[in-house]
């Protein structure tokens, strides 16, 4: 923002910085992502997300209670136009460690996918493979990637009405190999307030033009879905995020996760128990706009265990 800010501008911009740093410092907490130690490697595409997450590791690095490291690697995929100069002259600017690896996916991409058909899998297939390879490389503990709040419940509706899964983006998760731990330190953050965040940054937001133009991604309408759901109901989007957290598997059908089969009038039930034929408890949405969810304004980054 080039203009001049005034006494209150400023004070909510403080406000959305301490309350992003907080969201992130909750979720490292929550599922310990970051330990003593680590050295980060964080992800970034250019895009709004990946430098919001940068930024705020970077802050909250300075004062965490642990000791880690943070390297950014960007992995150039040799999209016609893309400004390889960016990304460098912005990192080193602000003084961090940095990687550019070059691999040329998407004339891969290009060339198995027919025209105007979604390349996201494949791409991000290909990304993670690099991705994992550069993480060893350069002794990385952690992988951090910048999905945020919305991008998880985007996700899960996405498996749920073209999967038939209730699935979404862990918080934390281990690579199939097992040598790599993925973190998604965003998790908690809206979208919407990234966007604000990177604005009053003046992040150099680099567009992807691989996957971004596809104007059929069935994500866009789910995003669009839930864009109209928060502006009609304000709250919902907090309530449903909430539902992930707090899951009942007794009260589903997966018998994977709940034993149905054995279940008898001996069985235990854990959680919730007989409400089959209760009414379901309807929740007040509170609002965090203004920072309402969880009661008080914490300055400091919430302890990292």
């Amino acid at each position: 923002m080039s203009e001049e800010l005034s006494t209150k501008q400023i004070y909510n911009l403080n406000k959305l910085q301490k309350r992003l740093r907080r969201h992130v410092g909750e979720a490292i907490a929550d599922f310990n992502m970051i330990e003593e130690g680590d050295k980060v490697m964080v992800c970034l595409s250019g895009g709004k997300d990946s430098y919001g997450l940068l930024d705020i590791l970077l802050n909250l690095k300075a004062s965490a209670p642990i000791h880690f490291d943070i390297v950014a690697v960007n992995l150039d995929q040799k999209q016609p136009g893309f400004p390889g100069d960016v990304l460098p002259k912005y990192l080193e600017q602000i003084g961090v460690p940095y990687l550019i690896v070059e691999e040329d996916t998407y004339s891969i991409v290009k060339d198995k996918i027919p025209e105007g058909k979604t390349t996201c899998s494949l791409c991000s297939r290909l990304r993670r493979g690099i991705l994992y390879r550069t993480a060893a490389e350069l002794g990385a503990t952690k992988i951090a990637l910048g999905h945020h709040r919305d991008d998880i419940l985007e996700t899960l509706f996405l498996n749920m009405f073209f999967g038939g899964k209730m699935k979404s983006m862990p918080p934390k998760l281990v690579s199939d190999d097992g040598k790599h731990i993925v973190i998604r330190p965003l998790a908690y953050c809206k979208e919407k307030d990234l966007i604000r965040y990177a604005d009053w940054k003046g992040f150099p937001i680099i567009p992807c033009n691989l996957c971004g133009s596809q104007e059929n991604l069935q994500r866009k309408a789910i995003k669009q879905m839930l864009n109209e759901w928060d502006k009609r109901f304000p709250g919902r989007i907090e309530i449903m995020f909430k539902s992930l957290q707090d899951v009942v598997p007794s009260h589903l059908l997966d018998n994977r996760l709940f034993d149905f089969k054995r279940l008898d009038r001996q069985t235990q039930l854990p959680g919730e128990g007989d409400i089959a034929f209760d009414k379901p408890e309807i929740i007040t949405p509170l609002l965090d706009d203004d920072d309402s969810i969880g009661a008080q304004e914490r300055l400091d980054i919430v302890e990292i265990k």
